[in-house]
């Protein structure tokens, strides 16, 4: 039955739902993960990229999702700052491109940046392009038009907005926006000339449908690039004492959505460290092409240096996407 259906993804063919429903059922795990890793050696071949962000603006978050250490309905301890200064920011893309970064993200708290705060970015972007090839990526919330115009402009070329879940488990997770809103956000960057980044975080207490459901409207949307995160229970949030997915369900996911997204970027994100522990490196084989190095948003991630020798270590080049 994998072969089957790898080959059919191949040639091109869609996959669905109730082919993935079977091979979840039928299938062995390590078959999935096989089946996943020729599709991404078909549309990806060997090549990686490495994505990085900084934590811009930090706490004080108006909505209430359930998982996240900067909202404003939990009490987590995190450190709260405005928008940091242009010459940090500058600082802080310069110093992860020559690590390695392939990839730098902006990524602040809160609903929708305000027009000052958009300018600050587009200003620090400008900065860093000149001054380096690292490729540019901002997650400030909620887009308008115009916003989003002004960071094209600036040379940020791609905006990541995750819909963390399925349409129908997002109620769950958050109340204090709607599912089209963030679906409107990702229309408006394509409107405007950028790549899109949007996934989700596994582990929120949803299942398989939920994730099979993510992904295939990942495929609809036509977004470019799926970062897939596992959730590390924050205490003080709601999902505190969620217990973690285990490290072979992890792997399972990110196959499913190379399965469902043949062509498209997959880039393994935050948790992976807690999620996956010692089977990190398995992510390529089971589909991803990209990851996250050096720190996340409110966690630390591994030295970025055993991460680009283990990509060395399996063989894999990292380039510039």
């Amino acid at each position: 039955m994998i072969k089957d259906i790898v080959k059919k993804v191949v040639r091109g063919e869609s996959v669905e739902s109730q082919e993935i429903d079977s091979i979840l059922q039928q299938c062995k795990w390590y078959d999935i993960l096989w089946g996943a890793n020729k599709i991404r050696e078909t549309f990806k071949g060997n090549k990686i990229f490495a994505c990085s962000i900084i934590n811009a603006k930090s706490g004080l978050c108006s909505e209430d999702c359930k998982f996240c250490a900067q909202s404003k309905f939990h009490n987590t301890g995190v450190k709260v700052y405005p928008l940091l200064e242009k010459e940090e920011l500058v600082k802080r893309a310069l110093d992860l491109a020559e690590k390695g970064a392939t990839h730098f993200s902006f990524v602040t708290s809160g609903k929708k940046l305000s027009k000052k705060d958009i300018d600050i970015i587009c200003e620090a972007a400008l900065e860093i392009k000149n001054k380096s090839s690292i490729k540019l990526c901002a997650s400030l919330g909620l887009l308008d038009l115009d916003y989003a115009r002004n960071l094209r402009e600036a040379g940020i070329t791609r905006y990541h907005h995750n819909l963390e879940t399925s349409k129908s488990f997002f109620k769950n997770i958050c109340t204090t926006h709607e599912y089209e809103e963030d679906i409107e956000t990702i229309e408006v960057a394509k409107k405007a000339g950028m790549e899109v980044c949007s996934g989700g975080i596994m582990g929120l207490g949803e299942d398989f449908s939920h994730r099979i459901e993510l992904a295939l409207l990942l495929n609809e949307l036509e977004v470019d690039s799926i970062p897939i995160n596992f959730l590390n229970p924050i205490k003080g949030t709601k999902l505190e004492n969620m217990p973690l997915i285990p490290p072979i369900e992890a792997l399972v996911c990110i196959a499913l959505f190379r399965f469902l997204n043949p062509d498209k970027n997959i880039t393994i994100c935050g948790g992976r460290e807690v999620c996956l522990r010692d089977m990190q490196s398995w992510i390529f084989f089971a589909g991803a092409n990209g990851i996250m190095i050096g720190n996340y948003l409110t966690t630390q991630g591994r030295e970025i240096d055993d991460d680009l020798k283990m990509i060395n270590d399996l063989g894999l080049e990292i380039v510039y996407e």
